[in-house]
């Protein structure tokens, strides 16, 4: 249907097919949706990207509606802020910080009954665990550093099952003789 090449490209084209001399908030979402069908929902500039790109080709801009849309926007991502700084796996404390951090919004998101916050906390510790995984399976990484995330994905394994019990649990661990001769050569306060 669409001949552009790139995503600017089909920008420019949609805004040229709907054939109207200023932009506002119909059509910035006429274009979202036509990006969204050729590259993907990932692939949508915000509002305010879109209304740059068609002012630098000519376009009027009706701000106070592209404002509006870009606010309504922002405000639908809730829980963007609980989770920017939420997960540091660099290293055993702060891993054991992050599943900290991770079951408060975990208890919290339950509580309010809020099963996509629930959802998006254990997602994020789907990608802690695998992240920590990954690095521990390098070779290239030094062998201490493929143990303490052989370890972090273990914590992240066992926090996924069993949330309530991961604090009784990593408590135990860490003063397990394994764990003890594992790190005990690691400098940081563990």
């Amino acid at each position: 249907m669409w001949t552009a090449r790139t995503k600017n490209d089909l920008v420019i084209e949609v805004w040229e097919k709907l054939d109207c001399e200023n932009i506002g908030a119909v059509e910035i979402e006429a274009i979202e949706e036509a990006v969204r069908g050729q590259y993907g929902e990932q692939a949508v500039d915000s509002p305010m990207q879109i209304a740059r790109l068609l002012a630098d080709e000519g376009a009027d801009l009706r701000h106070s509606e592209i404002m509006e849309l870009y606010i309504a926007r922002a405000s639908n991502r809730p829980y963007e802020a609980a989770f920017r700084k939420v997960l540091n796996v660099s290293g055993l404390k702060s891993a054991l910080v992050s599943l900290r951090n991770l079951e408060s919004l975990r208890a919290k998101y339950k509580n309010d009954g809020d099963k996509e916050g629930v959802r998006l906390v254990r997602e994020a510790a789907l990608t802690a665990k695998q992240q920590a995984a990954e690095t521990a399976e390098r070779t290239r990484v030094d062998a201490d550093t493929r143990q303490i995330n052989t370890e972090i994905a273990e914590w992240f394994r066992v926090w996924l099952q069993t949330p309530e019990l991961f604090e009784s649990w990593v408590d135990l661990r860490q003063t397990s003789p394994d764990y003890l001769e594992k790190f005990e050569q690691v400098k940081e306060d563990i």
